[in-house]
């Protein structure tokens, strides 16, 4: 038994041998992939993306060979060289052709989205109408819209590796529509607004810092707002209109519940009466049938 042992030993030794010592700035692995479209070599498929000049990109599904960096043998796409026996991926996925020595990602495939992601798959389920994983604490506790991650960040209007210099180059607004990151496919961090709409975690931030409270889609809440409304509620009560305009009323759509109400109007901000929001605009009044 013991030369079994030695040699599992050795084998298990083999596999992890320059793990995370190799790589690009995008992942730690030990192979690269030769790309159909253009049958050039590169570390992995963003670094195809950010290096082509004629804007094409890299199915990562159409794949079929790999480059092991240790031997330096090409081969059929599979988790372990078949020349020199070390694990060119410590995670691995078949279908997407994907390698990645970093596992602290916590990788897994959905099946749903047809592609790898990262976060642990016992955190995060796929929501069926919003056509994208979500976490688990989302799951009955959030606003469905459909295909939500199927659409660009609403804030920094993300581009597609270095394609915004063929914008800048030829003024194409047609060719921006092209160059621009779906939520789906972004490598940046998405979160989910109170209202379903999705945006980057750093532009929710960004926003929130410069003071910018409502969804720039849909001009929700997204952030509970019951702490300034209670301020504006004192300031209001404080700060009393002229005598030719106390007595004014508006009309106001809420933001907020969608509803539609007759207000006196203030200066400072006009309160729904139906969710006690000050996230309302002024409309015309409703036309009354005849």
């Amino acid at each position: 038994m013991k030369p079994q042992t030695m040699e599992t030993s050795s084998d298990f030794s083999r596999l992890g041998f320059g793990k995370m010592g190799y790589g690009c700035k995008h992942y730690r692995r030990r192979c690269r992939i030769r790309a159909p479209c253009c049958n050039e070599i590169f570390h992995c498929r963003h670094c195809h993306n950010e290096s082509t000049k004629d804007r094409h990109e890299l199915n990562r599904q159409a794949v079929q060979r790999v480059i092991c960096v240790i031997c330096d043998t090409e081969q059929p796409v599979a988790q372990v060289c078949a020349n020199c026996g070390v694990n060119m991926g410590e995670y691995f996925c078949e279908v997407c052709k994907f390698y990645d020595d970093n596992i602290d990602k916590g990788q897994y495939h959905c099946n749903d989205c047809g592609i790898c992601r990262v976060g642990g798959k016992e955190r995060f389920y796929h929501c069926e109408k919003c056509g994208s994983c979500y976490s688990v604490g989302l799951r009955d506790n959030h606003p469905c819209i459909e295909n939500s991650m199927r659409h660009h960040c609403p804030i920094c209007y993300e581009v597609r590796s270095n394609f915004f210099l063929e914008f800048l180059k030829f003024k194409d607004f047609l060719l921006l529509e092209s160059v621009l990151q779906y939520l789906f496919d972004s490598l940046k961090e998405t979160t989910v607004l109170r209202c379903g709409h999705t945006m980057h975690a750093e532009c929710l931030y960004e926003m929130i810092k410069h003071e910018k409270f409502s969804c720039p889609i849909c001009s929700k809440s997204v952030i509970d707002m019951s702490r300034l409304w209670r301020t504006l509620d004192e300031e209001i009560e404080a700060t009393i209109m002229p005598e030719d305009y106390r007595y004014n009323k508006v009309w106001i759509l809420c933001n907020d519940c969608n509803d539609t109400t007759e207000v006196f109007f203030h200066i400072i901000g006009q309160k729904c009466s139906h969710c006690q929001s000050y996230n309302t605009r002024v409309v015309p009044p409703p036309v009354l049938p005849h």
